[in-house]
């Protein structure tokens, strides 16, 4: 990222941050937040997990949802995977589900670089295989990580890129206030 654009993001985070009644973080520098487009519709989302299940976004109606898209060559996504799993955990008693959409690897890179970075494949962050990239390609920037807030509805309203730290408070603020 150029100077210049990462200024820009920096600048845009701290002005949602700061609309959001929140401070950032240095580790939550990273991101840039931005409102959903308007006009522009939800995605389907289905796409198999680790067990061969079909899982889609329309199961989670009623729970505000986050779509974390990685990949594990991504090191921001890496860094970024500890705090999505605290998330899921703290936040599930409250209806939210967060969910992992990996990019394009098979299933035992995957289940191997999760005992890496969490020692387990936990089963409070459901993993998601997007084999071909299509789900990316609709859902996001195609930038890693980029990480996509549905309402309790089932709309997504928030569009996340790049690296933010889920258990902190900025974080905390998109989530909980849907």
């Amino acid at each position: 990222m150029s100077c210049l654009s990462r200024r820009a993001a920096l600048h845009r985070l701290f002005w949602a941050s700061l609309a959001l009644g929140v401070s950032p973080r240095p580790s939550e520098a990273q991101a840039l937040v931005k409102a959903w487009p308007a006009g522009r519709p939800t995605p389907a989302l289905a796409l198999p997990d680790l067990h061969g299940t079909v899982r889609r976004s329309s199961e989670w109606v009623g729970k505000v949802v986050v779509i974390n898209f990685w990949a594990s060559w991504c090191e921001p996504c890496v860094a970024e995977m500890p705090s999505l799993l605290r998330l899921a955990e703290a936040r599930a008693d409250r209806g939210v589900v967060v969910v992992a959409v990996n990019y394009q690897e098979g299933p035992a890179k995957i289940r191997t670089f999760l005992d890496t970075v969490l020692g387990e494949v936990p089963e409070a962050l459901p993993v998601l295989l997007d084999r071909d990239g299509a789900a990316a390609r609709a859902w996001t920037p195609r930038v890693f990580p980029s990480t996509v807030i549905l309402d309790r509805q089932g709309r997504a309203r928030w569009l996340v890129v790049g690296e933010m730290d889920w258990a902190g408070d900025a974080a905390l603020a998109l989530v909980d206030r849907l």
